[in-house]
């Protein structure tokens, strides 16, 4: 079990997922089907993705997108300490659509960590409103909140754009994508894409940060983690996601996400 404690709370808000952790966890490269608005509390940490090395420390804004390739590496032995909220796309996607006049509504977190007191006073605000069971919960409150830590997180002219991906690597992408639990070869894989396997692997480590194999299973934990947070039992969550059992899910669940499934279906009961 990976050092540290971790909490997940469901929210009042509908596709939002809330957690708080302080550890000195090393997470490896990983992604979310989700963004993530988060604020660090305690400590600092070194993480790369798709937008460069960054560092934060307490008081930082961070953020992520949905698909992007991510670490997280404690700067100092006493580790670090964070809240993060990750919503679901659809559930941003009215804000965005306000933030750009229309323009999209899956527009991009173009600041992976930021200083700004006031945007963090902001997020802890936010934070509480959409996990306190005491009726904490204001929809004006969320509402202007999310809005004002979002204008300072996105390019309003900018809609998201994937990563130019090479000939022959979005149908590859897309038969994961579709079905990431049903067993696949990296011959088939290539020959989806009309290319050879080296030309696979070098194109889709190119276009997502992450070989085949990589990007495989992390479409495969992130079924998991929605399985066993709609209270399918472990060994099925397992199966159904495409691990071998459930004690190959708990290993890689727990390096991606520093707690294991058996935690994660308890925090969300």
């Amino acid at each position: 079990m990976a050092q540290g404690r971790f909490s997940i709370a469901r929210c009042a808000m509908k596709g939002v997922e809330a957690v708080a952790a302080d550890t000195a966890h090393a997470f490896g490269r990983h992604m979310h089907d989700q963004y993530g608005l988060g604020l660090i509390l305690r400590g600092a940490q070194k993480s790369s993705s798709g937008r460069g090395i960054v560092e934060a420390k307490a008081g930082d804004i961070i953020t992520v997108n949905p698909g992007e390739v991510h670490d997280g590496t404690p700067l100092g032995k006493n580790g670090r300490a964070w809240r993060m909220l990750y919503f679901d796309p659809a559930t941003l996607a009215d804000t965005m659509a306000d933030l750009t006049d229309g323009a999209t509504g899956n527009a991009e977190l173009t600041r992976p960590a930021m200083r700004d007191p006031a945007s963090a006073i902001r997020f802890a605000s936010l934070f509480r409103a959409v996990t306190d069971p005491q009726g904490g919960h204001s929809e004006i409150e969320v509402r202007e909140n999310l809005l004002l830590l979002l204008a300072r997180l996105i390019d309003a002219g900018h809609q998201k754009q994937m990563r130019t991906a090479p000939q022959g690597i979005e149908p590859a992408r897309a038969r994961i994508d579709d079905a990431p639990s049903e067993p696949i070869s990296l011959h088939e894989l290539a020959k989806i894409g009309g290319i050879s396997q080296f030309q696979l692997v070098r194109g889709f480590s190119k276009a997502t940060g992450l070989t085949p194999h990589a990007y495989l299973v992390q479409r495969r934990l992130q079924r998991a983690r929605r399985l066993v947070a709609a209270g399918v039992a472990l060994a099925d969550a397992a199966r159904a996601a495409g691990f071998a059992d459930q004690s190959h899910m708990t290993r890689l669940f727990v390096r991606t996400y520093g707690l294991s499934p058996g935690l994660y279906a308890a925090a969300m009961r």
